[in-house]
Formats: C-alpha cells, structure tokens, sequence
C-alpha cells in the first residue's frame, strides 16, 4: 500500500505523488508514456530500506497539466519541489526521466546521488525522430493506437514491434485500448499516457548536444543501461561517463528500455538502486 500526497510546483501546478515505505528518502521519475503506477514494484522494492516517492510527471494522473509554457524547466521545477517537500536526496530517473533528473542535479545541491537509467541525450541526431511527425498527426486524428505503434517503431525500443508490420500490430493494440478506456484506483489509462510523448519528445529537442553541461555536476551518478537496449542508449551512457565528474556505469544482463518498470525487471535495477543510495 502506498500514500498520498501532493506539492505545488513554481508555476502552480499540482504535482501528485505516491510513497511508500520509511527510511532516507529517494525520488523515482517515469518517463514517457508512464505513470507512478508503472514503478510500484521498484518502489516496494526499495521500500524496507527508503522512504519512496513516486510522482505522476506533469501531464498525467494525480498531476496537472503540462501547460503552455512547458519545457524542461517546468519539469526541474517540479522535482524541486518534491524534493523541499520529502527532504530527498536521491533520485532515479528512467528515460526522459533521467534527462529530467540530470538537469535539476546541475542546479540543485539537494540532490547529492542520482541514478539515470537510459537517458535519451541526443548526441549528433543519436535519437531518431523521423517518426515524430506522423506520431503527431496519429493524435490530432484520434488514432491513439496506431501513434503508440509509430512510437514504438519509431525508437526501436522492443524488438517485436521493431519486425512486425504496422497492419499486424495496430488492429489488436485498438482492441486493447477500447477495453482500457478506465483504470483502477489512481492508475491511469494507457490511451491517455500516449499523448504524453509529444510533450517528452519537446524535452529530447530542447536537449539534444547538451552533454558538456553536465561537468558540473557535484552529485554521485550511477549510469545504467539494459543489455538488450538500442545502441543510442548506450552511446549516450558513454559520453556521460567521460563528463561527469563522479560516475560509474553499470550494464544489466537480459534488460532493455523498460527494465525498471514493472514490466521489466524491477528487482535486479532495485538491487543496484539499493547498493548505489544506500
């Protein structure tokens, strides 16, 4: 079971949160297309030893909206503030959660270790994008699941919808969403968590060839990657390794992107969550 609880970022948007356990606190961030729902196995797995806390990005859940403004200032922001609000001082970050949490760590001095699973920092066009636009017209058309299927294809992040062909994948993926247009408790559905990505892929643009600005970085960083991710990944990890000042990178056998989510395997990135943080 878990709590409830919610801060008021800088610009005045809710940022909602779920935690759980006791212990030093750590601040876990989902990236695109999740929710605080998709990290409650790692979090009860961290959770004997840490106080966990789990937000809905800005966009989704128990959250507000992205607004007009948004860019990847509005999301350090509302790590700030969960931050002053927890007395946290670790933080992990999947995707472009781990962009997020990259730049809060260069501002904020709270934040003394952080953890970044496979952060989509853009190095010369690294991360594909070609697919971005008909992803965007998928969503002004309503097409819900053929933009999770562009998606999916676009960043080559799962190897079945890497091979399949589109006719196959989005017939059965429209059944599914019209069976999901509800979720339990605070979840949130995943027809409504594909829209998200648009605003993601905003943070991935914004940041793209901003590697040299994360040698200030004062804070422990633990870079980890899954063995059956995109090579992109990988090359990102690696041009942090050689600017961040206080890094070690670590390779998780058998994972891919969404090795931390409760999908993947939440149990083994919580073993090197609780070394790291601990």
């Amino acid at each position: 079971m878990y709590r409830k609880g919610a801060v008021v970022s800088a610009d005045g948007t809710t940022i909602g949160f779920r935690q759980f356990g006791s212990g030093p606190g750590v601040i876990l961030l989902h990236g695109s297309m999740l929710a605080a729902q998709d990290f409650v196995k790692l979090a009860e797995a961290l959770a004997d030893d840490f106080t966990v806390t789990v937000p809905d990005r800005r966009g989704r859940g128990l959250s507000g909206p992205h607004g007009v403004d948004y860019a990847i200032e509005r999301e350090v922001e509302d790590l700030q503030a969960l931050l002053k609000e927890t007395g946290a001082s670790r933080v992990f970050g999947l995707s472009s959660g781990a962009l997020i949490g990259l730049r809060t760590a260069r501002v904020t001095p709270a934040i003394e270790k952080l953890a970044l699973y496979e952060p989509p920092l853009s190095i010369d066009g690294s991360v594909p994008v070609d697919w971005v636009p008909r992803y965007r017209r998928e969503l002004a058309d309503g097409r819900i699941a053929a933009a999770l299927v562009s998606v999916l294809k676009g960043l080559e992040a799962d190897r079945v919808f890497r091979t399949l062909p589109r006719f196959v994948l989005v017939p059965p993926m429209n059944l599914v969403f019209r069976f999901q247009r509800k979720a339990k408790g605070d979840d949130v559905p995943i027809p409504d968590l594909v829209p998200t990505m648009s605003a993601d892929m905003q943070l991935v643009a914004q940041l793209a060839d901003t590697t040299d600005d994360y040698a200030t970085i004062a804070a422990d960083v633990l870079l980890l990657g899954g063995s059956r991710s995109p090579t992109y990944f990988g090359r990102a990890l690696e041009a942090l390794t050689g600017v961040l000042p206080h890094s070690k990178r670590v390779t998780i056998p058998k994972l891919d992107h969404s090795g931390p989510t409760d999908d993947g395997g939440p149990a083994e990135v919580a073993q090197s969550l609780r070394t790291f943080f601990a």
